[in-house]
């Protein structure tokens, strides 16, 4: 609750100090506002909050990668799911150190998982545990990608 009223503030704040910045409108808040629905309303209203990011999503990573997250939510979504994190992978946009690449890599395996296509996400969670393979091991991503590949062998 505290992140969303944080989060709900941040938007206020950025509206009131930059009504005409395109980018802020078009890009940051929907984009703010989405992770913020992600555990709330579904992966409709998750997908609906960033229709005005579509322009672009070539150079930002994060609206497909919210709507990957969005979709594991959902039964039956897994290949949609795949879909958006398969985007992510492969455009890898302007920040190509950004965290969001990594991690789409452990999205992609869960949504192969829950498509149940083994094969496809084994390949996936090794891709990850490639780029990670000099990761500090205690860090959370990496422990739960670790658990979730062992589980598929």
């Amino acid at each position: 609750m505290k992140h969303r009223v944080q989060g709900l503030s941040l938007i206020d704040e950025l509206t009131r100090r930059y009504p005409e910045d395109v980018l802020i409108k078009s890009l940051y808040i929907p984009e703010v506002r989405a992770a913020l629905e992600l555990n709330h309303n579904g992966a409709a209203a998750v997908v609906d909050l960033l229709r005005s990011t579509t322009p672009y999503e070539t150079t930002d990573p994060i609206p497909s990668y919210l709507r990957g997250l969005a979709y594991l939510n959902e039964a039956n979504q897994g290949t949609k799911a795949a879909t958006e994190f398969q985007t992510v992978v492969a455009h890898r946009g302007l920040n190509q150190t950004s965290p969001i690449y990594a991690a789409s890599y452990v999205g992609l395996g869960r949504a192969y998982a829950l498509s149940r296509d083994t094969a496809k996400a084994k390949l996936a969670y090794q891709d990850f545990l490639t780029l990670w393979k000099d990761a500090d091991p205690d860090i959370p991503i990496l422990k739960q990608a670790k658990a979730e590949y062992a589980k598929l062998q």
